[in-house]
């Protein structure tokens, strides 16, 4: 059985002016997103920041996000590290948490081999009884992890169940999908291309898109769950301008701004991270106002 299918949010991490977490502002984000049929939480992934958490922090929000979000939903945490034995530690402690799964990103700056990261994911699986979704987003990790690699394990390791697949490559998760013959849940990881991989068997999206639309994130997956193809395509397209302008600065600062836009004070970003310019700021403002949503 599947981790979660459809709508998953890649959630933002609150923060106050001092630029500490704000748990009680994490709550309240994610019962919006419930409330609006969100079917799955991803805390401490890269949309919620979790490259400037500290290990203590990153245990505390996975285990906040799990409290707050009182089984209503699954809650799948960002457990990956350039660090095998890191990434295990992560990993460890989001299942002592609760958490329902482990999203696990290839390792970053290392580049590692094919070999490398068989090992790396290999080892991850077997030390703890997790069910696993690989990341794949070799823009930012400068490494990609190959459909025979993501086959290779997931026949090898019974809890590797899924794949973010963030290439924007649709060949590849074609081949991928094809590879592991039915026994991969693949997820998208690009906002604007959704539809286009559910066409090829992904079940649902993690979704930066989704903190500030997760109703209608929600409504697009079910549409083409019920066959209702033309739907889902509508709300997909209707959307590209808004993924756009989320994705005109490296995510999450797009995404933070344009929740605070709405009035839901996610808060400031943690350095390196900067305050979007005012140009970027100004047209994501104008297509959140075109796509109907309302700014305070």
């Amino acid at each position: 059985m599947a981790i979660f299918k459809g709508a998953g949010v890649a959630i933002v991490t609150p923060m106050k002016d001092n630029y500490e977490v704000n748990y009680e502002k994490l709550e309240e984000l994610i019962n919006f997103q419930i409330d609006n049929g969100t079917d799955c939480i991803i805390i401490a992934g890269t949309t919620g920041e979790s490259s400037t958490l500290s290990m203590e922090e990153h245990h505390r929000v996975i285990k906040a996000a799990v409290e707050f979000t009182k089984n209503r939903v699954p809650v799948v945490a960002g457990t990956g590290s350039n660090c095998t034995a890191t990434a295990v530690q992560l990993t460890e402690e989001a299942k002592e948490a609760g958490v329902d799964g482990a999203l696990i990103v290839t390792p970053y700056y290392n580049k590692a081999t094919q070999k490398g990261l068989i090992a790396h994911y290999s080892r991850i699986a077997q030390a703890v009884d997790l069910p696993i979704i690989l990341y794949n987003v070799p823009g930012r990790t400068g490494c990609n992890l190959l459909p025979e690699t993501v086959a290779e394990l997931v026949k090898t390791q019974k809890n590797v169940v899924g794949l973010k697949e963030a290439t924007g490559n649709i060949a590849q998760a074609s081949k991928t999908m094809s590879l592991t013959d039915g026994k991969l849940d693949l997820y998208s990881g690009e906002d604007g291309i959704v539809v286009p991989l559910m066409a090829i068997g992904a079940i649902g999206v993690i979704s930066v898109w989704s903190n500030i639309a997760p109703k209608n994130v929600h409504d697009m997956c079910e549409a083409f769950f019920r066959g209702d193809i033309q739907t889902a395509r509508r709300l997909q397209f209707e959307a590209l301008p808004l993924i756009d302008a989320l994705f005109s600065e490296v995510n999450p600062i797009p995404v933070k701004k344009a929740l605070n836009l709405m009035g839901m004070n996610a808060g400031t970003l943690r350095a390196p991270l900067s305050d979007m310019t005012e140009e970027n700021a100004a047209k994501l403002a104008k297509a959140m106002e075109a796509y109907g949503l309302k700014l305070v």
